[in-house]
Order: C-alpha cells, then structure tokens, then sequence
C-alpha cells in the first residue's frame, strides 16, 4: 500500500522552479535553501504516538483482540473503544500531550487511533495470530518500523515489504485534527487582520455593451488535480491536504484563504473536483500564490499560523505585486522540509485569466485550471 505520498518536493533540495511572468522580478524557489544543514529534532507527536503503541501492545490480552477485531472493521477511536483501568487514563493523559503537541484547543476530541496497517493482514488476524503494534512513522524515507510485541519487545520490520504477521498501527486522526486546526488558523489571522478573499463583498461585471451585468466575481477552478508517487513505506496513514491562498486585498494587507483537498486520497491519481481555489472577490492585483501543505499527523497549527501571521503582516505593498510563496516557506520549521515535511507544492501567480494545466514550483504535481464567474443571488 502507498496512501497519500505527496512529499517529494519538500525533500528535493536545489529544485529548478518556474519561470514567472515577466512583471514579477522576485525569485521564485520551491522551499527554502537555507533548511539543507538545519538540524532536525524528533517530531514530539511521534514520541507520543510511540508511546501508546507500546501501551496498547502489553495491554491486557482480550482486550487487545477486542481492539484487533474492531481495528480490523475500520480505524478505531482509541479513547472511545471501551478500554478499562490504567489503560484508559493513559490514553486520556496521551491524548492530551498530544493535542498540546499539535496547537489545537482542548475541546478538539480524541485525536488517537488504531487501525490494520493493511487489509491483507485481515486473515491473519482472524485466526488468532498475536498482533505487533507501531506508531505511524513521520519520516518519509525510513527503512525500517519498529514494532512492539504482547511483551513489549521491539521488533524491526521492513519499511518496503508488508509483513506477513498482522500490524495494529497507532496514528493520529488527521481529518479530526486538520478540521479544528484549520477553524483556529482562520480565527487567529482574522484576529491579527489578515482576512479572507472568499469573504469578501461581490462585485458587478460590465457586460460586451457597457450595461452593468449580475454581480458576482471571478475566481479560479481546479477541473482536474495529480500528485507525483514516492513510494511510502506500507505503514504509513493517510494525510490531509490543503492550500494557503494568497494575494493583495483592495486595502495593501495580505488576504489568505484556507482551502482543503478532502478527496486527494493518492498520489499518482488524477481528480476532478471543479473545486473553486481562488477567489479574486477583493484583490488589488490580479494574482494571487497557492501554497499546498498537508497534516500527516505531526503538524502544529499554533505554531504554524503564527509563524505564517509573522511572515505576512510585514509585507508592505509597492505598488508592484509581490510573490507571497517566499514569505510563506521562509516562515515554516526547517523540520517541515526534512524529516516530516508537510510542504506538498507551490504555485506562483495565478491570475483570473489562468487556465490550462500549470504544474508546481517543486514539480511534485499538477494542477488544471480554469476561470469561473460566481454569480450572485
């Protein structure tokens, strides 16, 4: 299996990056330079889902096969799954370690899960066979998953083959996470006074004849979506992809629209959403940068909207559109490029005029797209 692998572009370092229109005399990159020597700690959220791995491996033994059959159904609500004693106020104190690790609120829920790491290993856990238990691993190249056994002993298993013996994996439920942390970006950069494009107030559109038409404003489709493939290690879950807009508004500041890609399920797949991606409702100029990101389970939303926040709110308008892709990578952790990353893409200078197929900076996928009217009512 090779769920959602979209990273290449955040690990590629020295990547050629497109040329942009001849307005813009700002240098274009895919991620920054500088991250290629920083040194990288160990991703906190994995120490933490590391941990309840090993918990739930030396858990009672019916109460591990209860959490094997269910896990074997669909990904299981660890919090919710109706374990007793010392196990359960682990996982309530883990859970929230956890969402202190991720910068998200505390009436975010339950964030751990436990799933099969593949529907092979089904059979095998229907006949009884003792499960190893793993932590979703944040690091993409890994060529190895340590796994712990009923007695806690570690156990190294190949990152590229599936095991024949049944893998109950420990991860975080990044739609859950991915949800509330994007509710809590927008709610902080509104209250530090960068706003959203899509909220703003529709416009008129003059018709051929000069006669004012409906009112309504333009903005930018996605017909069609493809990311490039990595070949991840089989153990890894899926992650949630979304995109920070940006662009001008009518005022100079810095507008920024969150706009999520639920169904981007794999790589190597090509969507069709018609997904509205950019709205151009209140900028000064007609361009505007798609930076595309995902949460694989270590992302910290805090810290992220405030680096971002950060990086934008000292952006002066002069008077000459100025590409925002930059700003917005220079601000993320060095860890996002290396390690963990959650740097997909970037696209520079989409316009209300863009349409066809425009392929991003780091050449890790492609988008088609085309210009729409949102007309209102």
């Amino acid at each position: 299996m090779n769920p959602r692998p979209f990273r290449r572009a955040a690990v590629s370092l020295g990547i050629a990056v497109a040329t942009l229109t001849a307005a813009v005399a700002t240098p274009a990159y895919a991620r920054p330079d500088h991250v290629a020597s920083a040194a990288v700690a160990a991703s906190p959220v994995f120490a933490i889902v590391d941990g309840v791995a090993r918990q739930v491996a030396v858990a009672d033994r019916s109460a591990l096969g209860r959490l094997g059959v269910s896990a074997a159904k669909g990904p299981v609500d660890l919090l919710a799954a109706g374990v007793d004693g010392r196990l359960a106020g682990d996982l309530r104190a883990a859970n929230q370690r956890l969402l202190i690790a991720k910068g998200l609120p505390g009436h975010t829920g339950s964030l751990l899960r436990l799933r099969l790491a593949h529907p092979d290993m089904r059979a095998a856990l229907a006949r009884g066979e003792s499960p190893l238990v793993a932590a979703a691993p944040t690091d993409d190249s890994a060529t190895s998953v340590n796994a712990y056994d009923r007695f806690g002993r570690t156990v190294v298993l190949d990152a590229a083959r599936v095991p024949q013996r049944p893998v109950l994996v420990v991860d975080v439920d990044t739609e859950r996470a991915l949800s509330v942390g994007l509710t809590l970006m927008r709610e902080e950069l509104g209250a530090r006074g960068i706003d959203r494009a899509a909220s703003a107030r529709p416009a008129s559109r003059a018709s051929a004849a000069g006669v004012t038409a409906s009112a309504g404003y333009w903005a930018t489709k996605v017909d069609a979506v493809r990311l490039d493939d990595d070949k991840e290690p089989w153990i890894k879950g899926a992650a949630e992809i979304y995109n920070l807009v940006a662009g001008f508004g009518l005022d100079g500041k810095v507008k920024v629209d969150l706009v999520q890609m639920p169904y981007l399920d794999h790589a190597g797949t090509t969507y069709y959403p018609n997904q509205l991606l950019v709205h151009f409702s209140s900028y000064k100029y007609n361009l505007a940068d798609v930076v595309m990101m995902e949460d694989d389970g270590d992302t910290n939303y805090s810290a992220l909207v405030k680096a971002i926040a950060g990086a934008l709110l000292v952006i002066v308008d002069g008077g000459a559109y100025t590409p925002l892709v930059n700003a917005i990578l220079d601000a993320l952790p060095a860890s996002w490029y290396t390690d963990d990353p959650d740097f997909v893409d970037a696209w520079y200078t989409l316009s209300t005029a863009s349409s066809g197929r425009k392929y991003g900076a780091g050449a890790n996928g492609w988008m088609d797209v085309s210009r729409y009217w949102v007309e209102q009512l």
